[in-house]
């Protein structure tokens, strides 16, 4: 069985708003699978090799729970535009060049490598509604060594018609398809993605659900992302007096379920969301970006739901996910503002876990560098940072993520291996 032994500062979240710093520890993994992080080596590991990474940080690699795949060539632009007329304008001709496999090689692969090297290993990710193409980007983070999940997105309705569509038939027979070729992948695993409400017809919700069920997969969409958007639905689902009732009534609507953004939903939303084991996935970028609004994150926590975090390229502007944790911070703070002062910001350790243990939380992990999780980690060097005063593990993690030296990430691991080294 292999063994993989970390010593330097191993700094960890094991709950929210707590950071866990061992000066000169340990991190043990066998088999892939952490053992627990010791400030002395245990005995029984004496004499084994050990990975020694002086004085750096050891911390927990990022989980990123959405992201679009093929906007990844459009990031920063449209910023300007509203979400509808951002999707019709740059994003839904973008996805139609999808339809080349060549295309999509050279994009998906280089997407693959810089999560890597940026230390996101775990995904929830949508392609485009191509087939061939969504089979390219789970092989592309296969290679890269990325666990988690990808969606071939299903959309037909209110697309750009002659320029991205697919009819029902299409979908739906295209999604078997996919689903059939699935099989051999270890790491990235289907998970099932009409985009939106507005993109699916019923006929097309109702497969997905009757699939979901049949298959036990899981699900990822939007909620309540944009005030044009809430009332766009209403008018397609007049049967249903709230947005997560158009994925409910289709058995779309539980524990295996990530619903992306959240920035409107109120409180019986909420409490559907905490009662069915909803994941909301944060994204405080996208939502900035194209003026959604900022999501209420600390009244969610307070309520008992499971929040993690994501970029959402390209309406978010950052794929590294050290800047996505302070963008949530950030949105936070105005949230505070807005909500004049009566709820408070998140810490830096509470974004912190955000995008790591609570993302993690989604594939079955416990927090922090618990024994029985699989080994995702990164190394960070912040030795060419000018130093205030003599830092804590703690507080070079805080500073870190607002400001990082050059190439400060060493090394990455996914689930056990060891999948990017600058060295």
């Amino acid at each position: 069985m292999s063994l993989t032994i970390l010593k330097g500062t191993v700094v960890s979240a094991p709950a929210p708003g707590r950071l866990e710093a061992t000066e000169n520890g340990y991190l043990v993994a066998e088999g892939g699978v952490i053992r627990g992080v010791f400030p002395v080596l245990p005995e029984q590991y004496a004499g084994a090799a050990v990975e020694d990474c002086g004085d750096d940080l050891i911390v927990q690699s990022f989980a990123d729970l959405h992201l679009h795949a093929p906007q990844y060539p459009m990031l920063g632009m449209g910023m300007d535009l509203p979400l509808l007329d951002w999707l019709n304008t740059y994003t839904f001709p973008l996805e139609a060049r999808f339809a080349d496999p060549d295309y999509a090689r050279t994009i998906y692969r280089r997407l693959a490598a810089e999560l890597a090297e940026n230390g996101t290993t775990r995904v929830c990710m949508f392609s485009s509604l191509h087939t061939d193409a969504t089979l390219i980007l789970m092989e592309e983070l296969e290679k890269a060594g990325i666990t988690g999940y990808v969606g071939k997105v299903n959309m037909d309705r209110n697309s750009l018609p002659g320029v991205l569509e697919e009819t029902t038939e299409q979908s739906m027979s295209e999604t078997l398809r996919w689903l059939e070729a699935c099989g051999d992948f270890r790491l990235v695993k289907p998970m099932l993605t009409p985009r939106f409400t507005p993109s699916c017809s019923d006929e097309l919700m109702a497969f997905l659900g009757k699939l979901a069920a049949e298959r036990t997969l899981p699900v990822q969409s939007h909620l309540s992302e944009n005030d044009k958007e809430i009332q766009w639905v209403r008018e397609l689902h007049p049967d249903c007096k709230q947005y997560w009732e158009t994925y409910a009534k289709y058995g779309l609507w539980n524990d295996r379920t990530v619903m992306a953004h959240c920035v409107w939903s109120d409180e019986r939303e909420r409490a559907a969301m905490r009662d069915a084991g909803v994941t909301v996935v944060h994204c405080a970028d996208s939502n900035q970006n194209i003026c959604s609004g900022v999501a209420p994150v600390r009244t969610m926590l307070q309520e008992g739901l499971k929040v993690a975090l994501g970029s959402d390229i390209a309406g978010g502007d950052e794929l590294h996910m050290f800047d996505v944790v302070a963008s949530a911070i950030r949105a936070s703070k105005a949230r505070r503002i807005l909500d004049s002062w009566q709820t408070d910001f998140l810490t830096v350790a509470e974004g912190w876990y955000l995008g790591t243990s609570a993302g993690a939380a989604y594939f079955g992990e416990r927090p922090g560098f618990a024994p029985g999780n699989a080994l995702h980690a990164l190394v960070l060097r912040d030795s060419d940072l000018p130093q205030p005063h003599p830092l804590t593990g703690a507080e070079r993690l805080e500073r870190a993520v607002y400001l990082r030296q050059k190439d400060a990430i060493r090394a990455v691991w996914s689930a056990g291996r060891k999948i990017f080294s600058r060295e």
